[in-house]
């Protein structure tokens, strides 16, 4: 099968089970994977690839894969094998540096580059200490997945808890103010979950209007600040008090009502 042929139904009842069900032995391991420290890590089982525990890590084929250096061999090979996906509940989370271009403007090429350096680490730690995984960064902005087969069940809630833990560890909060400015949206709904490309481009990914919004949320969101969809602040099981509002999101005809949790005063 091709990157250009749909799933049969075959591969999205296997996909389908893979992605919310998966094994309880993978998760088990994914924790302790993720508790060993140093950063890069498998995008999918949170192995390190460097660090203590590198070395048990290749003795397992848990070294960065050739074709696709952000997974692991073993995991990169699966997704090879098992080419498709299919749609299931996920949770997104995606985080802006707001200003990122004023901020290149006041700095060296190379200091700029250390900064933007040391926001991917924390963010990378931050969503694998809550069970997510790292989709990809672009430029200054993180976009991470949660769901069943990593997260469990609550992936909604580890969501929005990753999302103010990664605005607490950039500062936002601190007396001193934060070290980057970055604001955050969460979103719950459904989305197609799977392997795309081909060969040494095979990666997982997440596509869908649920990836739009999240995307739309953080561009909305204030230095500080995640916004939360109504429906994530439901699947997360927030405080029905909590303040809620309504916003016109860009490209959308149809406000979107959320809820804002702030870290420290806003900017």
């Amino acid at each position: 099968m091709t990157s250009n042929e749909p799933s049969s139904p075959q591969d999205e009842a296997f996909w389908r089970d893979f992605l919310t069900n998966g094994d309880s032995r993978d998760r088990k391991l994914r924790g302790i994977y993720r508790r060993i420290p140093s950063e890069p890590r498998c995008q999918i089982c949170a192995a390190p690839f460097r660090g203590v525990g590198a070395p048990l890590m290749r003795m397992m084929g848990k070294r960065p894969s050739q074709q696709s250096p952000k997974m692991c061999g073993s995991c990169f090979d699966f997704m090879a094998e098992h080419h498709g996906g299919a749609e299931i509940e996920v949770s997104l989370l995606f985080a802006d540096v707001r200003g990122s271009t004023t901020l290149a403007e006041g700095m060296a090429s190379a200091q700029f580059r250390d900064l933007m350096n040391r926001f991917y680490s924390a963010a990378s730690k931050v969503v694998f200490d809550h069970d997510g995984s790292v989709d990809k960064f672009v430029g200054d902005e993180l976009v991470a997945m949660f769901f069943p087969l990593l997260t469990g069940e609550r992936h909604a809630a580890r969501a929005v808890e990753a999302a103010t833990a990664l605005l607490r560890e950039t500062g936002h909060g601190d007396a001193a103010g934060p070290w980057i400015p970055v604001g955050a949206g969460v979103h719950t709904g459904p989305a197609w979950v799977g392997s795309v490309g081909e060969g040494p481009r095979t990666e997982m990914t997440v596509l869908g209007d649920t990836v739009n919004i999240a995307a739309r949320l953080a561009s909305a969101a204030q230095g500080g600040e995640v916004l939360v969809t109504g429906a994530a602040a439901a699947a997360a099981g927030l405080d029905a008090t909590l303040e809620r509002r309504e916003l016109e999101l860009r490209g959308r005809e149809e406000r979107t009502e959320v809820v804002s949790l702030r870290i420290g005063p806003t900017s």
